[in-house]
C-alpha cells in the first residue's frame, strides 16, 4: 500500500519556539545593557577632568616659580650683606695697620723725646769747666763755617714745594756764610743731584756757579719720602773722607721713617773716623714749618746735630 505524503508546513511548532527564543534574547539585551551614558559624553568628562589637571598644574608651577625668585631673591641679598661685611672686614684691618703705624710713630716721637730729654740732663749735669774748654771754630749765628766743602741735602716733597721760595732763601743764605770754600753740592734727600754732570764730583765754588745753581735750584723739582737717609748714605760714601773738611745741611719740614734709628745708623757707620771715633763731618739741620709740620724732624735733627758736631736751626713760618 502506497504511503501518503505530508505536506511541509513552514510555520511549524518548531519554528515559532526558534523565533521565540531569538526575540526573547534581543529583548534581554536590551534590558541589560547601558543606554543612559552616550560616548560624547564620556569624552567631554575626560577632557574636562584633564583640563581640570592642566589648570591645577599650571597653578602649581606658577607658585613654584614665586617660591623659586624669592629663593633667588633671599641669595642674592645674602650674597650683597656678605660682600658688605668683607668690605667692612677690609676696612676694619686697614684701620688697625693704619692705628698700629700711629701707635708705632707715637713711640718713636716718645723714644726720641727721652733721647733729647736725656741729652739735655747729661747737658745741665756735665762739668762746667770741662765745657769750658772745649774748642768751637768761628760761628755764624752759632754755626761753625770752618769747611772747605758743603752738602746740601734737601727734602724736595709736595709740602716742601710749597714753601719752595722759602727754602730756596735759606739754601742762599747758608751757601752766603761760607765765603770761603773749594766747592759744594745739592741732593736731595733720595740721593739725587741737582746737577747730573757733578756727580762724584764738586761743584766749583765760583760766583757765576753758585749764580748759576741758586737759579736752577729754585725750579728744580725731584722724588722725595721726607727721610735723609739715602742723601745721607749718598755724601758721606762719595765726598766725604778723613782729609776734608765737610759739612752737611739737612733741610726738611717733617721725618716720614717708621723710626729714628735708620739716620741715626747710617750716620754712625759712615761718618765716624774709624781711628780717632770723631765725626768726619759736621751735620748740621734745618727745619721748616709747613701745613705737614710735625715734631718728628725736630727730633731726629736735634740728635743728629749733637752727636755730629753740628746745629740745628728751627725756621719760624
Amino acid at each position: 500500500m502506497k504511503k501518503k505524503k505530508r505536506d511541509f508546513d513552514i510555520f511549524n511548532l518548531s519554528f515559532l519556539d526558534i523565533i521565540s527564543c531569538g526575540f526573547g534574547a534581543v529583548v534581554l539585551l536590551v534590558l541589560i545593557s547601558k543606554t543612559d551614558i552616550s560616548p560624547i559624553e564620556d569624552i567631554e568628562g575626560d577632557a574636562k577632568a584633564l583640563l581640570e589637571q592642566v589648570l591645577s598644574l599650571e597653578s602649581t608651577n606658577s607658585v613654584l616659580n614665586d617660591e623659586l625668585l624669592a629663593a633667588e631673591d633671599a641669595a642674592a641679598s645674602k650674597r650683597l650683606l656678605l660682600g658688605r661685611l668683607e668690605s667692612l672686614s677690609t676696612d676694619a684691618d686697614q684701620q688697625k695697620q693704619t692705628v698700629e703705624q700711629q701707635i708705632s710713630q707715637l713711640e718713636d716721637d716718645v723714644a726720641g723725646l727721652e733721647a733729647v730729654q736725656e741729652s739735655l740732663e747729661r747737658l745741665k749735669t756735665s762739668n762746667l769747666s770741662t765745657r769750658t774748654t772745649e774748642v768751637r771754630d768761628d760761628e755764624v749765628g752759632g754755626i761753625p763755617v770752618d769747611s772747605d766743602y758743603v752738602i746740601f741735602i734737601v727734602d724736595t716733597s709736595g709740602s716742601m714745594l710749597e714753601i719752595w721760595d722759602r727754602v730756596t732763601k735759606e739754601v742762599e743764605n747758608i751757601i752766603n756764610i761760607h765765603p770761603k770754600i773749594k766747592g759744594f753740592q745739592i741732593l736731595n734727600d733720595n740721593g739725587t743731584h741737582i746737577l747730573s754732570a757733578y756727580e762724584g764730583k764738586w761743584i766749583p765754588d765760583t760766583p757765576q756757579r753758585r749764580s748759576s745753581v741758586i737759579k736752577l735750584f729754585r725750579t728744580w723739582k725731584s722724588a722725595s719720602n721726607s727721610s735723609p737717609v739715602e742723601g745721607l748714605e749718598v755724601a758721606l760714601k762719595r765726598y766725604v773722607n778723613p782729609n776734608t773738611k765737610v759739612s752737611i745741611y739737612i733741610f726738611g719740614d717733617d721725618y716720614s721713617g717708621s723710626s729714628y734709628d735708620p739716620v741715626i745708623n747710617a750716620l754712625s757707620n759712615l761718618n765716624t773716623n774709624k781711628i780717632t771715633g770723631a765725626p768726619l763731618a759736621r751735620v748740621h739741620g734745618v727745619g721748616f714749618i709747613s701745613n705737614y709740620t710735625t715734631g718728628r724732624y725736630a727730633i731726629l735733627m736735634r740728635e743728629v746735630a749733637r752727636r755730629n758736631n753740628g746745629t740745628f736751626i728751627a725756621l719760624s713760618r
